[in-house]
């Protein structure tokens, strides 16, 4: 049951987050300015669903763990750096504030590598499983800059 709320706490929040995107997708991004680097929108989608899974799957492998004080610091920071994410997606896309979402990615970026080292001190998988997670934010925080970069 662990593995199944694993992911239904991440594809849901990635869910909730993409329904905050999709409105906004085909609107106001459309209109923006974006570096020859930026992918085509069905990429995103796909992309997103496989890292939540990747995240529920880590995030079970620790939640499995023996209680211990760096179980419980692992997934504060796990459950820090998913807010951050759910909050991105609105900064960026409801609220149109790309400045904004910027300061949150560089955040949530930070917050994935405490993450991945905190997971890595009591599963190796898991913290494994972070890792295209972290290179996808690391991409999409070079993508947020360059866009907000474009459209001051």
């Amino acid at each position: 049951m662990k593995l199944l709320y694993s992911l239904v706490i991440t594809v849901g929040v990635g869910a909730i987050a993409g329904f905050a995107t999709a409105s906004n997708i085909g609107g106001w991004y459309a209109t923006l300015s974006k570096p020859w680097f930026n992918p085509p929108n069905w990429i995103f989608g796909p992309v997103w669903t496989l890292l939540y899974i990747l995240m529920g799957i880590a995030l079970f492998l620790i939640w499995k763990q023996p209680a211990s004080l760096y179980k419980s610091n692992s997934l504060w920071l796990f459950f820090i750096q998913l807010l951050l994410n759910f909050l991105w997606s609105f900064l960026f896309f409801y609220f149109h504030k790309i400045g904004l979402a910027f300061v949150d990615i560089v955040a949530l970026l930070v917050f994935i590598i405490l993450t991945i080292f905190s997971f890595s001190r009591l599963s190796k998988k898991a913290a494994w499983l972070m890792v295209p997670y972290v290179c996808w934010v690391s991409f999409a925080t070079i993508l947020n800059g360059a866009i907000y970069h474009l459209n001051p």
